[in-house]
């Protein structure tokens, strides 16, 4: 048998398999759903992050509750890439649920110390009442 010899000026590399094909292989791009849900991650996890450090900057304490939340979806979001496991529960391809997301901006509402808003149940019993 009789051996070839390599070309090394055109830069190919190597390959340990049987069929050579010396190109290095690149990882294939993520797909536009991979890449959506990636984003979603990033904004929860960089809102979740907002709302904690614009309280302490403000000097607002945060209750247990708010401290806890912020925590354990963040913790969820880094583990499992989204914060709920009910897919009903928020959009498809979104890190928090709906509730999450409402929890969120009241916490980052009050570390920036805007007003809390009343409820809209209040004002619906009202309006019956003097119609």
């Amino acid at each position: 048998m009789k051996r070839t010899p390599i070309d090394r000026s055109k830069g190919a590399l190597r390959s340990s398999s049987p069929k050579g094909g010396g190109v290095a292989r690149k990882k294939p791009a993520p797909s536009p759903w991979d890449q959506q849900r990636e984003a979603a991650k990033r904004a929860a996890l960089n809102a979740l992050k907002r709302a904690r450090r614009s309280a302490e900057k403000a000097g607002v304490s945060l209750s247990e509750w708010e401290g806890e939340f912020l925590d354990s979806v963040g913790e969820r979001i880094q583990t499992h890439g989204r914060a709920f496991a009910d897919p009903e529960k928020g959009a498809p391809g979104q890190a928090l649920s709906a509730m999450q997301g409402r929890k969120l901006k009241e916490i980052a509402a009050k570390a920036k110390g805007e007003p809390r808003r009343a409820g809209r149940r209040g004002l619906g019993r009202e309006a019956k009442e003097d119609g």
